[in-house]
């Protein structure tokens, strides 16, 4: 029976990810529709059909509760907070259900108050009711199923496909009906059922809702995936769910989402036991114990984290995105894709208000509108109170709900050299205000682009880029509260046209550091499901607007990280490649290292050189520390991370003559939730002792 589900769930995987052609589904057609009259009669006569009076069943399932900083494939999720469930689960006809909760423990990553609605800690109970809600009514009102009996005045149905799925001794026949609602615009489910051929009852159902029907103005999307299983050779019961929820920040472009994904597994069904009538007494889902007894379910074995499927941590799941490419497929993006009027826009705290050495204070801001056809018209400015300049973009973007997109820009703006941001934008104000310690590298640009991009979830992203700006040095015109700030980039005054391509690929999404609690044997070694690496070509022609010179350039880059397990440790490896071809290079493209990412030991940018490669081997391991206990948001754990690591630089032809391997080595410290790292390095050439204090990079894109 088991290989039969898994066989039913991989076919229909495949099923709702290829798509036919067209000619294939006929709306309301004679067999479709005979085929849905004969499921939905089913579904209603269920008990005269099937003798089936009542049952009981063991459920194992997570909650898991995600925050995703940033865009495109390099942005994974990261887990805030996940909550392991042991359920007894009960039915009896016509429709009561009880679920009492046997076993609960969660482990919290990052601070949070999350508080999950009752019906996320339970299963779903005969296929939904015929109104489905969903989050006790505060994300799904009110949609009517597809398979109830107002269905019909709602809903199109398509027959898809159909298929025999053999295995176990067993055959079933399957048939697909594609739903869609007749108004989009209206709230209703989108997705597909499949229906055993011989019975008409339903033995899976995967889909999403319109924008209509989510009653959460922060929603993103929802999808839910439903798949039962042949007890006793004739009753089809809940056998395995799926539901993901996805939300965004509401009044901003901040690149931030909550993401829940719930998982259940549903076993050991017992079908007419003649169940009493006071079990089915009081709400649906109960905690059937104190706090501390369920955290002691005798099915709870290792770390919560262990008990997470291996895609929970992935940006998408491959089912659910099946879901979501289906649901686009059968109605118009724009009846599931989230409406935003006019917004104040900021896609960082950094563009609200910061602090360097060329403008000091800057406030800014902007705004953003959709203007229909999946068309986004947006603007940005900021003012310096040093330079008493204002700096500013706009931007069109055509965007699609796959990942592609296309954006023009116009700009008079900054560029940011180096060839990683070495420290967060709110570390960077906050020690440049007040110590005159500035790691930003900026040039003036005033021009515009073109940029063509690929993002599909999950997978690969790449990029074209046009773009033609003047470039230009600046002056450092702040003064901190102590301390000097160093003089800016001497970068040369040019004219340039450069096409650049990009690619980008991450794997699955990174764990804490190092796991909260470990029961993996100390020779253990397994590939760490992190690594991730990004790609990039630009090629140039540039014109001096001063000197009588003008020149072509090649530039590649490369940043990759990745990990292994070692036991209850981590090692992580961190790679930095780049280079630009030899002869006049203007001093804004040649490649600069140094700092706490690239240079841990030596100056921030200490190294400018046409070739250069950084490559960090980092071993970190988990250790007992004092817990801090913040009221409602949590509790810190009792450990932090210890990380000693060795790093190195190797340049060539640098500017200032030196050349060859720099080596350092360096301790780095991470706790709060993993959230805040210290590090201490020593460079062993000619470097120095260093000290940096920043949070984790994972928040980088929204500060």
């Amino acid at each position: 029976m088991r290989f039969l589900c898994a066989a039913l769930a991989a076919s229909a995987l495949h099923l709702a990810s290829a798509a036919p052609l067209a000619a294939q589904e006929r709306w309301n057609d004679e067999r479709s529709m005979a085929l849905v009259q004969a499921a939905t009669a089913r579904r209603s006569l269920q008990l005269a059909d099937t003798a089936l009076r009542d049952y009981s069943a063991q459920a194992m399932g997570t909650v898991t509760f995600l925050a995703q900083f940033g865009d495109g494939a390099l942005s994974r999720p990261i887990v805030v907070k996940s909550d392991q469930l042991a359920l007894e689960v009960y039915w009896g006809a016509p429709d009561r259900s009880k679920q009492r909760i046997v076993g609960r423990r969660d482990t919290l990553l990052l601070p949070s108050d999350m508080q999950y609605h009752r019906d996320h800690l339970g299963i779903i109970q005969n296929n939904f009711p015929d109104i489905i809600r969903l989050g006790e009514g505060d994300e799904v009102l009110d949609v009517v199923h597809p398979l109830s009996p107002r269905g019909s005045d709602t809903y199109d149905y398509a027959l898809r496909d159909s298929l025999a799925i053999r295995g176990g001794g067993v055959s079933v026949d399957v048939m697909m009906i594609s739903v869609r609602p007749k108004d989009p615009l209206r709230p209703a489910a989108v997705g597909a059922v499949y229906l055993d051929r011989a019975t008409g009852s339903v033995v899976r159902m995967t889909f999403s809702f319109t924008r209509a029907a989510l009653r959460d103005r922060q929603l993103e999307d929802v999808s839910v995936i439903l798949e039962n299983g042949l007890v006793d050779g004739r009753f089809w019961l809940p056998r395995r769910q799926e539901i993901e929820i996805r939300r965004s920040a509401s009044w901003m472009d901040f690149p931030a989402k909550g993401i829940i994904r719930g998982r259940w597994e549903i076993c050991c069904i017992s079908t007419n036991q003649s169940l009493a009538s006071p079990v089915f007494r009081g709400p649906e889902i109960v905690e059937a114990a104190p706090p501390d007894q369920l955290r002691r379910h005798p099915a709870f074995t290792g770390a919560v984290l262990d008990a997470l499927p291996e895609d929970v941590r992935a940006l998408d799941a491959d089912e659910v995105r099946a879901v979501q490419d289906e649901a686009r497929r059968l109605v118009q993006e724009s009846a599931l894709r989230r409406v935003r009027s006019g917004n104040l826009m900021a896609r960082r705290i950094s563009d609200f208000v910061r602090s360097d050495r060329v403008e000091g204070l800057a406030l800014g801001a902007g705004l953003s509108q959709r203007v229909g056809g999946g068309v986004v018209a947006a603007a940005q400015g900021r003012y310096g109170f040093a330079d008493a300049r204002w700096k500013g973009q706009g931007t069109l973007e055509w965007r699609r709900a796959s990942g592609l997109s296309l954006r023009a820009t116009g700009f008079d703006d900054w560029l940011q050299l180096g060839e990683v941001a070495e420290v967060s934008g709110i570390r960077n104000s906050i020690a440049s205000q007040e110590f005159g310690s500035d790691w930003t590298q900026p040039i003036g640009a005033v021009g515009g682009a073109l940029r063509l991009l690929w993002a599909p979830p999950d997978r690969a992203t790449w990029f074209a880029e046009f773009s033609r700006r003047d470039e230009r040095a600046l002056t450092a015109f702040a003064q901190p509260a102590r301390g000097l700030f160093e003089p800016t980039v001497p970068a040369q005054s040019l004219t340039r046209e450069a096409l650049t391509l990009g690619l980008a690929r991450a794997g699955a999404a990174p764990a804490p550091a190092v796991a909260i609690t470990s029961d993996a044997p100390a020779n253990r070694i397994a590939f760490d499901p992190d690594w991730r690496w990004d790609a990039r070509v630009e090629g140039a022609r540039w014109e001096d607007a001063l000197l009588p010179s003008r020149g072509e350039l090649l530039r590649l880059r490369l940043d990759a990280e990745w990990g292994l397990r070692l036991g209850a440790s981590r090692l992580r490896l961190r790679s930095l490649a780049a280079a630009v071809s030899s002869g006049a290079v203007p001093t804004q493209d040649l490649v600069r290292l140094g700092g706490p990412i690239s240079g841990p030991g030596y100056a921030f940018h200490r190294f400018a050189a046409a070739r250069g490669a950084s490559q960090r081997v980092e071993l970190q391991r988990r250790i007992p520390f004092v817990p801090i206990d913040l009221g409602r948001f949590g509790r810190v754990p009792g450990s932090l991370v210890l990380a000693p690591y060795a790093h190195g630089v190797w340049v060539d032809a640098e500017q200032s003559g030196a050349r060859g391997w720099y080596p350092a080595v360096g301790l780095g410290a991470i706790g709060f939730f993993d959230l805040v790292r210290l590090d201490v390095a020593r460079g062993l050439r000619g470097g120095s002792w260093t000290f940096s204090l920043d949070v984790s990079r994972t928040l980088w894109p929204v500060l």
